[in-house]
C-alpha cells in the first residue's frame, strides 16, 4: 500500500525500534508500514469504530477513543513519537492537543491541510464560497474541519506553546514544496518537541 506523501515523510523519519502512539491512525496505514518496515512498537487510537474493526483485522494494536478526551489517560513520554496526522484541524481545541501530543511523546509529528494555499484562496476569493480542492474535498457542512490552521498560524502556535520545530516539509499534489508554504503547500508536516 502506498502511503500519503505526509504519512510518508513521517515513515522515514520515524526510528526504527521506538514507540509510537498514532492518533487519528485511520485505516492505520502508517501503524502497519511501521511495524512492518521500521519494527516499530505502534499503537494507535482511532474515534471511527469501522476504521479501529480494519486496523484490528489487520493485527494491528489499535482501540477506540476520542483523543479531545482521553489523551489525558496515557502517560508522560510514554511514547518516543505522537502522530497526528489530518486531525488536528479535527479536535475541539488544537492548542490543548499539541500540549497532550507533546506530554505523551518525546517527539511529536503534525499534519494537516493548509488553509492558506493559493487554490483555497483564490476559490474563495473568486467564487464567493467556502473551497472544495484537492486539499479539502468536501463541502463545508459535510467537513471535520472545524479549524482552519494554516502554516504561518501552527508556526505561531508552535511559537506560543514553547514547542521546538525539529523539521518541516510541505506538499503540494504529491511533490515537496520549497519555499512560499504558506501559500504554495497544500499540506504541511511538522516535527516537534519540547
Amino acid at each position: 500500500m502506498s502511503l500519503r506523501p505526509d504519512l510518508t515523510a513521517i515513515a522515514e523519519a520515524i526510528e526504527p525500534g521506538t514507540r509510537v502512539l498514532d492518533i487519528g491512525c485511520g485505516d492505520g496505514a502508517l501503524l502497519a508500514e511501521l511495524r512492518d518496515r521500521k519494527q516499530v512498537d505502534a499503537r494507535g487510537m482511532e474515534i471511527d469504530g469501522a476504521c479501529v474493526e480494519r486496523c484490528v483485522a489487520q493485527g494491528l494494536s489499535v482501540v477506540q477513543g476520542d483523543a479531545n478526551r482521553e489523551l489525558a489517560d496515557y502517560p508522560d513520554k510514554g511514547f518516543d513519537y505522537a502522530v497526528l496526522s489530518q486531525t488536528l484541524q479535527t479536535a475541539t481545541r488544537p492548542d490543548l492537543m499539541l500540549d497532550e501530543l507533546l506530554r505523551v511523546g518525546r517527539q511529536a509529528f503534525v499534519s494537516f491541510p493548509n488553509f492558506a494555499h493559493w487554490r483555497t484562496r483564490a476559490a474563495l476569493m473568486w467564487g464567493g464560497r467556502m473551497p472544495v480542492t484537492r486539499a479539502i474535498p468536501v463541502s463545508w457542512y459535510e467537513t471535520p474541519n472545524i479549524h482552519h490552521v494554516t502554516v504561518t498560524d501552527f508556526r505561531e502556535l508552535a511559537r506560543e506553546k514553547g514547542a521546538k520545530i525539529e523539521r518541516e516539509w510541505f506538499f503540494s499534489g504529491g511533490s515537496p514544496v520549497t519555499g512560499g508554504s504558506n501559500w504554495r503547500a497544500e499540506f504541511a508536516v511538522f516535527q516537534l518537541s519540547r
